[in-house]
């Protein structure tokens, strides 16, 4: 089969969206202006009518579908005669933008610099997001037929752990039915390769909080006598992981993790790794691995992370205290056949075993999916990813980090893919968040690709 698009419509692809250049900057400025914040429901309702509106424009049918949290905007266009379907996933809601000292410019006012776009949200996911929406635009002005019917889902609680998502999926299957869910979030690779995620990993987020005293007390006064709750949270730390990097010592943590097959070390190893660049782009020079290594421990490897530790006093200046509470926050992220559920049972009795005084909050959690490269729509989408770029992109088995792919998987039977379209730098969740203004474009340019080629 043939899975590529001639070099004539390539071209002309290329040149619609250079003609739509302005219009494309102006509906992702409008989008971009108006904040998404779901973990704290600010304009999210206001950002859902915005982007109904726009597909609306482009004769893409859409609706609102309120949920107990944030709105799912949804749009199709289905033609009976085609015989695929793709629904498209993204996320319209963002993160908070503080701290805002740190903008160079207001995060709610997109402004390009240096061949960047800088606003909240453009790389994580508006950017990519409307990619899709406007190459639908491009291939009808090129007057081409759609040959693959096209679903859109835009999320808007993707920052938030997506909690209506599963009810939503469970109640609208008819509609949601695909043969595959493609999802474009993240950052290319640091040398600027795409990339083309098979799966992504999964999530456990906990709090455990140990308490002291009721209050704080004099660290002269009361030493030896009031027992200090950081002290307990770090002996119950030390007890989970061997070391800093070391291995994860909660009793069969590790039981389910599918096993790295042979087949999957020698995909690793052809996949292309700059050291350098990859230190210089993360801020980490230190790094010293070969890329099979790498690829291998955020693909295929799951972890145990400390993303918050919070006690005392640690303010300017000196303070002699001994906390009433301690606080750590940990998010634990898991590889194909690992579950949430099973983790956080055996990371409880682990914590009982240790300290059975702790708090423990489960926090929120993900599945983590595995896509076979064998499919015929995920080789139609390494093919178009190559063909847009014209660089043969990195297949990697998982993304390191989570997205609701498991939830179509899980529910529907849908294979599903991610393919990032920002640059390595975007910075999404950090001030001055960027998406590179051809990038954007190219992501155009490659949603076009991936339509043409899976309706074939």
């Amino acid at each position: 089969m043939n899975t590529h698009v001639s070099a004539t419509l390539k071209k002309q692809i290329k040149e619609q969206i250079a003609l739509n250049e302005e219009e494309y900057l102006n509906l992702l400025f409008e989008l971009l202006r108006q904040p998404s914040i779901s973990a704290q429901q600010i304009g999210v309702d206001e950002c859902a009518q915005i982007l109904k509106r726009q597909l609306l424009d482009y004769d893409i049918e859409a609706t609102i579908y309120e949920t107990k949290g944030s709105p799912i905007v949804y749009g199709e266009i289905i033609n009976p005669k085609n015989t695929k379907t793709i629904l498209i996933y993204g996320h319209y809601d963002v993160q908070p933008p503080e701290p805002i000292e740190a903008w160079e410019t207001p995060p709610f006012e997109p402004s390009i610099r240096n061949g960047k776009i800088y606003a909240r949200g453009v790389g994580d996911n508006k950017g990519q997001m409307l990619a899709h929406v406007f190459a639908i635009k491009t291939l009808r002005d090129l007057q081409v037929d759609l040959p693959v019917n096209v679903k859109f889902l835009f999320d808007g609680e993707e920052e938030s752990s997506s909690h209506s998502l599963p009810a939503f999926i469970k109640e609208h299957q008819e509609l949601l039915a695909a043969d595959v869910l493609y999802n474009a979030d993240g950052p290319l690779d640091s040398t600027g390769r795409p990339i083309v995620y098979l799966g992504n990993r999964g999530m456990l987020y906990v709090e455990l909080t140990a308490i002291g005293a009721t209050q704080d007390n004099h660290s002269g006064n009361k030493g030896n006598i009031v027992p200090n709750p950081a002290w307990k949270l770090i002996n119950v730390l030390q007890s989970m992981r061997e070391g800093t990097d070391g291995e994860v010592l909660i009793e069969g943590f590790y039981d389910d993790v599918r096993p790295v097959t042979i087949k999957d070390i020698r995909h690793l190893q052809e996949q292309p790794f700059d050291l350098q660049e990859t230190g210089r782009v993360i801020g980490y020079e230190a790094l010293d691995m070969s890329g099979e290594e790498y690829y291998e421990k955020l693909t295929l490897t799951p972890t145990f992370n400390i993303s918050g530790l919070s006690s005392g006093y640690s303010g300017t200046g000196k303070k002699t205290v001994i906390p009433s509470e301690a606080k750590v926050k940990i998010d634990i992220r898991l590889v194909a056949d690992q579950d949430p559920d099973d983790i956080y049972r055996k990371l409880v009795a682990h914590i009982q075993q240790v300290d059975p005084s702790l708090d423990i909050e489960w926090v929120g959690a993900s599945k983590p999916t595995r896509t076979s490269m064998e499919l015929e729509s995920v080789r139609q989408i390494i093919s178009s990813v190559h063909d847009a770029h014209e660089l043969k992109p990195i297949v990697l088995p998982a993304i390191g980090a989570t997205f609701p792919g498991y939830l179509f998987q899980e529910l529907l039977k849908t294979p599903s893919l991610l393919i990032p379209y920002a640059n390595a730098d975007e910075d999404n969740h950090a001030p001055n968040e960027n998406m590179d203004v051809e990038l954007f474009f190219k992501g155009i340019e490659t949603t076009c690709h991936v339509i043409l080629n899976i309706g074939k």
